[in-house]
């Protein structure tokens, strides 16, 4: 196994380790430890392609366990922020840190569907023998579902040890800030996944049967 498989690797093994920590209410600034780690994890994700791409390394390895660690810590990390109640030192249990809930919810709905089709089309394109490259526009959309997540977990480490200091108007403006980033990460989701097909609509064109033809 080649070094940049070992940081991909290594990402996978950080993904239950951020979980325990952001769920362990018990241990002084759990939530912070699961910030740091979540932004090594992520940072993995450009340092395993940029060493892949740099020293030729690049390997069917690879091109596996890369896309499946980047959209296990996105999904986990949504689901985190969209199911996991906030409780506030000396305080009463809150909402998640993404509320309404049903927005978290409509937010994961849309990022997970369009993984789930993405997939499938990169598999009808293996069949054909028809290598897609990952494009600027994916690669913007992940940046900025990394940089969403990274924000909420933030804001619950905030909410859950300074609860009392950001009450009231900071509060309405961490959320407002909040709902215009989960807003632009489900736009760039979206136009993503739309891109993506449209520019390889070739994919799922039927070629003829030159057999049949007279």
């Amino acid at each position: 196994m080649n070094l940049p498989n070992r940081i991909t690797l290594c990402r996978i093994l950080l993904i239950p380790l951020f979980i325990f920590f952001y769920l362990a209410s018990f241990i002084p600034y759990g939530k912070l430890i699961a910030v740091l780690i979540f932004c090594v994890a992520s940072f993995t994700d450009y340092l395993d392609g940029h060493i892949a791409r740099k020293r030729n390394l690049v390997t069917d390895l690879g091109k596996f366990l890369d896309p499946i660690a980047d959209k296990v810590l996105v999904m986990c990390g949504l689901l985190l922020l969209i199911s996991v109640p906030i409780v506030p030192n000396g305080g009463q249990l809150l909402e998640p840190a993404i509320y309404p809930t049903y927005v978290g919810v409509i937010a994961a709905i849309i990022v997970l569907a369009r993984e789930f089709i993405i997939s499938a089309f990169r598999m009808v394109a293996v069949t054909k023998n028809v290598i897609i490259a990952a494009d600027m526009i994916g690669k913007v959309k992940t940046c900025v579902q990394l940089a969403t997540l990274i924000y909420y977990f933030v804001y619950a480490f905030l909410v859950e040890e300074f609860y009392s200091v950001i009450a009231g108007t900071a509060n309405g403006v961490l959320c407002i800030i909040g709902y215009v980033m989960l807003a632009l990460t489900v736009i760039l989701t979206i136009y993503s996944g739309i891109n993506y097909i449209v520019s390889n609509k070739q994919v799922l064109m039927e070629k003829k049967d030159k057999t049949n033809e007279k």
